[in-house]
Parts: C-alpha cells; structure tokens; sequence
C-alpha cells in the first residue's frame, strides 16, 4: 500500500513539474499556469471532500445498523439524529463543491 501511495505521489509530482519543463509559450502564456493549477486543485478538492464524505457516511450507517441490530426497540429514536448526521455529512461536501466551482470560475 505505502509503495503504491508512493508511486501514485511520484507520478502526481511529475505532472505538476512536467507543464513549465516544456513551457515553449511566451510570456504572455504565463499567466494560464495558475489557472491550471486551480483546476486540478478544484478537482483534487472535491475528491478529497467526496471521499470523506462517504467514508463518514458509511461510517455513520454501519454505527446506526449495529445499535439497531443489539436493541430493535431503539430504530425509532436512532433513525432522526441518523438523518441528521448524514445531512449535516453531506452539506460539507456540497460546501466543498461550492468553493470548487468559485475556483474554477473566478
């Protein structure tokens, strides 16, 4: 897993350095460098804010279902504070896609 996390970290470095080494443009060219670092910094956000989310998500599911599963009487007072956490999980990630979108686009 590390050699594979290591390997993924290499060949992410290598994209990022690979754009100015064979920058030929003018200078007048040079400004668009940001622009694509803010989108794979767009893209790599919403990623990470994606992935947390369904981990916690999953996380909060799999808890709910086990404290259903050793006391059935307690689904009705589980099921709202679930809810709720998973709403509350999920407007994170689509605050993270709002700050994305206004990276994109500003």
């Amino acid at each position: 897993m590390k050699r594979a996390f290591a390997f993924l970290a290499l060949i992410a470095l290598a994209l990022l350095v690979a754009d100015p080494a064979f920058a030929q443009e003018a200078a007048a060219e040079a400004g668009n460098q940001f622009k694509d670092y803010g989108i794979f910094a767009a893209g790599l956000g919403i990623a990470l804010a994606a992935f947390g989310g369904a981990m916690s998500q999953g996380r909060t599911a799999s808890a709910a279902l086990e404290g259903i599963a050793r006391n059935p009487g307690s689904a009705d007072k589980m099921f709202v504070p679930m809810v709720l956490g998973l709403v509350l999980i999920e407007s994170l990630v689509i605050y993270a896609l709002v700050v994305e979108i206004l990276i994109l686009f500003s």
